[in-house]
């Protein structure tokens, strides 16, 4: 990749506004009118073209329509008709139109800027610049400090590289790996070539990361041990599934849970859960919990609120509401109401979803015909339900009131059921055998005790029914955090659960539950299609996903 073209890299992406933060926000700009050899000779420059690597990770905020994924799965219905989710939701993402395709070309200019940075700073030249102008004699402690540093961001590089290839993988199975600026097109690798090559980018440079940046602030924002570790287990955990694994190789999931196992085996890195469900996800919290393992952070707006609050509040949109699928998987805690069927749930749904009844907003939301919220109003939500996982309650939209919003993209909940379904697969439910901290029932348990210790008491003593249970566990504990939709391909439920129709509730002196819209999803889109441009600029090398 040439000096221009990586400037013009980050400019384009700064200008956008992609920004990465492991638990801290990254200065990303770089000053594109300095000379050719300046940059080849500034010692800042090492710095610039280090965090350029960053710059193409995103939060999950606006990941389509300018909102949350989750309208994909059956976690949720956007309320606008004219929305580009409709395209997932009939199955009709087709090699010319996939609206999310854009990811695809950051997640390849990530890679790219990382291999720059890489042949940048190789054969000792990073060193060799960070003697530029200055008297390392004299500056000797700033000088080992930015050594240090150089040795980090490297090993940094090569956890970015895996990051983008796990995301892309993810979508489209095997892709093409590209380690240097190449012109020729390069042959797709395979599902577990790609998955061998993201393995090796971690385990061959994790222990040259730092632990956490607690001593150093203005390193804040970038990969850590903790966050290396964690691709690594998410990785193997998607490898091991049905989707990758159809023979049910039992060693692909001991690898995961081992890989898990890793993260919560090892003190130093300090993770738990938080103690408050609701309160982790609003502004600054998750940046300051041993909770979160990586977290991308954005300016303060309210472009969250804005396309969320429901319609009847000043400003609001409506946007991504939950539906009925997920809402009846809230378990009840005691006896069931049947005047009410929102009072005695696991308190998870009361931290993620605004129901008839909810106070919000300052008000009491009111859905019934001819209340305040009335569904009958144009883009009222469909579902009678409207998120409230994120958003911040309260903030005046006609007045421009913001708030700051953290993308938690990595966290201990997620490794902890991460883990409880590779051992279960690999040993069974209660099972701990010697070298793992916990069964597969223990860490799924501290996951449930942190939402009540009163849930309903986990009644799975076979791998069936634990299965049953922590896919359960995952999509009401990671609901809306983008995993939903993934972890159905992954599982090949996808064909099962995604054509289903999208059910909601009508509120008319009771609770009726409707049908809201269906859903079509069809055996090729397990994986995405490569856009034909993709195909075209190939020159025919890459190979086009089946049914497409």
């Amino acid at each position: 990749m040439k000096i221009n073209r990586i400037i013009n890299l980050v400019s384009v992406l700064m200008i956008a506004g992609a920004s990465m933060g492991c638990q801290k926000f990254l200065d990303t700009s770089i000053d594109t009118n300095r000379e050719s050899e300046y940059i080849e000779t500034d010692r800042s420059t090492v710095w610039y073209f280090g965090y350029a690597f960053y710059s193409p990770i995103s939060g999950g905020f606006s990941r389509i329509d300018g909102n949350l994924f989750a309208t994909a799965s059956d976690e949720a219905q956007q309320t606008s008709a004219a929305s580009n989710v409709v395209y997932f939701n009939k199955g009709i993402i087709n090699e010319n139109v996939n609206p999310i395709s854009g990811l695809y070309n950051n997640y390849y200019e990530g890679i790219r800027a990382a291999n720059f940075f890489l042949d940048y700073v190789k054969d000792g030249k990073g060193e060799k610049i960070l003697t530029q102008n200055r008297d390392i004699v004299n500056d000797k402690v700033s000088y080992e400090r930015d050594i240090q540093s150089l040795g980090w961001m490297i090993a940094e590089a090569h956890v970015a590289r895996a990051y983008y290839y796990a995301e892309l993988i993810k979508m489209y199975g095997g892709v093409p790996i590209i380690e240097s600026d190449t012109k020729v097109p390069v042959a797709r690798s395979s599902y577990d070539e790609c998955v061998d090559y993201i393995l090796s980018e971690i385990d061959g440079y994790k222990d040259q990361l730092a632990v956490d940046w607690s001593q150093f602030a203005d390193r804040g924002g970038r990969f850590t041990l903790g966050a290396a570790l964690a691709i690594k287990a998410r990785v193997l955990l998607y490898a091991a599934s049905p989707l990758h694994n159809p023979e049910g190789n039992v060693e692909k999931w001991k690898k995961a849970a081992k890989a898990a196992a890793d993260i919560i085996s090892n003190t130093d890195l300090g993770y738990g859960l938080a103690s408050n469900y609701r309160e982790y996800f609003l502004g600054n919290n998750c940046l300051s919990s041993n909770e979160t393992i990586c977290a991308v952070r954005s300016a303060n707006s309210n472009t969250l609120e804005s396309a969320n609050y429901p319609i009847a509040t000043a400003g609001g949109q409506s946007g991504a509401c939950p539906t009925e699928n997920l809402v009846s998987q809230y378990e009840y805690i005691g006896a069931a109401d049947p005047s009410n069927p929102y009072v005695n749930r696991d308190p998870r749904m009361e931290a993620s979803i605004v129901y008839n009844g909810s106070n919000w907003n300052g008000r009491t939301i009111d859905q019934s015909v001819g209340g305040s919220d009335d569904m009958n109003t144009k883009n009222a939500s469909r579902t009678g339900y409207y998120l409230k996982k994120f958003v911040n309650d309260g903030l005046n939209l006609t007045q421009g009131a913001t708030a700051q919003h953290n993308w938690v993209a990595f966290r201990y909940a997620e490794v902890l059921l991460n883990y409880a379904e590779a051992m279960n697969e690999a040993f069974g439910p209660t099972e701990k055998p010697e070298g793992y901290p916990m069964s597969a029932t223990e860490a799924i348990m501290m996951v449930r005790n942190r939402a009540s210790a009163q849930l309903p008491k986990l009644n799975a003593t076979t791998k069936a029914a634990f299965r049953a249970a922590v896919k359960h566990e995952r999509q009401i504990e990671l609901a809306f955090e983008d995993h939903r939709y993934w972890d159905l391909l992954r599982w090949k439920d996808a064909m099962e659960v995604l054509n289903q129709p999208v059910k909601g509730v009508k509120i008319n002196g009771g609770y009726q539950v409707v049908e809201v819209a269906t859903r079509t999803f069809n055996e090729r889109n397990y994986y995405l299609p490569f856009m034909r441009s993709e195909i075209q600029n190939s020159n025919g090398t890459l190979e086009q996903n089946k049914g497409y």
